[in-house]
């Protein structure tokens, strides 16, 4: 994509709490990475973490500002440095990620002269509660929505906002990193088969996401022992993390998983780095959020990796599904659709297409192109 400008070089900010893992953080490196690519300035504002290594390699430059904390000493120490920072930089575009930076964010902009200051531009990432404090996300210039279910939600819950400040720029993978011919490499799995034997036997199902109450864990417990009591030499993979506050809830899962004779059916990975290479060795791959999900981002590598994928049909887990592989769909809860899905799937697998449009190129050119629309347009527009 071309400059917006033969003259003009976009200098654009990118704010969040911190650069440690998940996606929002990942949707970051990939944007800042695609503005070095065509020739602009790419900043990003965070708290740090292991991915500003990765960040700077790529091009970017990082300025570490604890701006996600939530305090109002956040704001009272930020919000002026955070305005000297837009000016002495040249800033053209200000993009928020999360509440409490782009509060920092919001309140730092709106202070400067509507002449010269940067355009304003949020992303809502989630179906955050509807207060005051979530409001800040749709105080954008632009609002990012990241699927048609954040645009409803938007709509539904802040129908002040003006329709036409609201765009829909769904999150993407990046086709070479994830297709049907991507196979581990023989280290890998040597690695794996050594560190997971009991796992190359059966046939696998993949729950991926952090250990927390609204991703499905107990159904998907309750389920394995459902195909197992049935014959089915089905295995339960679950791949995530538990942060410190959620030990206790692990436990659980693992109080329940021996209670329910599943011991030896059962793996808990903990956190992994390597959850392409995990999706891509197993059978099938589920979404069970309790809670609907702004977008589901694992559903749509795992489809890309050419794994079938089943989900409760909401948020935007649904609405992946529906555009990708209808049959996927499952009412929430329902547990007996489920198993009934899976036993027809590891008999006969669904069709699947090579190409969609959850792509990441059509992502960055989608978030470049709102860019350059809101930098050459006078602020009267």
């Amino acid at each position: 994509m071309p400059l917006p400008d033969s003259k003009h070089r976009l200098t654009v900010v990118q704010i969040l709490p911190a650069l440690e893992s998940g996606g929002v953080e990942r949707g970051t490196l990939e944007v800042g990475k695609y503005l070095v690519e065509q020739g602009h300035r790419s900043i990003v504002i965070s708290a740090g973490g292991r991915l500003v290594e990765q960040l700077q390699r790529e091009g970017s430059e990082h300025f570490t500002w604890e701006v996600g904390r939530k305090s109002p000493y956040t704001l009272l120490r930020y919000v002026g440095r955070l305005r000297r920072f837009l000016r002495d930089e040249n800033v053209d575009i200000l993009h928020v990620r999360s509440r409490m930076p782009a509060w920092v964010g919001y309140l730092a902009w709106r202070g400067m002269d509507p002449k010269r200051r940067p355009r304003f531009v949020t992303t809502v990432h989630g179906l955050y509660s509807v207060n005051n404090y979530s409001a800040v996300m749709v105080k954008g210039e632009r609002v990012i929505a990241v699927s048609s279910t954040v645009l409803n939600y938007i709509r539904n819950n802040y129908p002040k906002v003006a329709p036409g400040s609201i765009v829909v720029i769904n999150r993407g993978v990046d086709p070479a990193e994830f297709s049907p011919d991507f196979r581990p490499s023989t280290a890998w799995l040597a690695d794996w088969r050594r560190e997971y034997p009991d796992l190359q036997s059966g046939r696998i199902l993949l729950l991926p996401g952090r250990i927390t109450r609204l991703k499905g864990h107990e159904d998907f417990l309750r389920l394995i022992a459902d195909l197992r009591s049935c014959g089915l030499p089905v295995r339960g993979l679950i791949v995530g993390g538990a942060a410190p506050g959620k030990q206790a809830y692990l436990d659980e899962l693992r109080h329940l998983t021996h209670n329910l004779g599943l011991d030896a059916a059962i793996t808990f990975t903990g956190q992994r780095g390597d959850l392409r290479e995990i999706m891509a060795v197993s059978d099938i791959v589920l979404s069970l959020s309790s809670k609907p999900e702004s977008f589901g981002r694992t559903v749509l590598e795992a489809y890309s990796l050419g794994i079938p994928v089943i989900g409760y049909a909401h948020g935007g887990v649904g609405e992946q599904l529906e555009a990708l592989l209808p049959e996927g769909c499952i009412a929430p809860g329902d547990l007996l659709a489920l198993a009934d899905r899976i036993k027809q799937w590891l008999d006969t697998p669904p069709r699947m297409t090579k190409q969609h449009a959850f792509t990441l190129n059509n992502m960055l050119q989608g978030t470049l192109a709102l860019y350059a629309q809101l930098a050459n347009k006078p602020e009267s527009e």
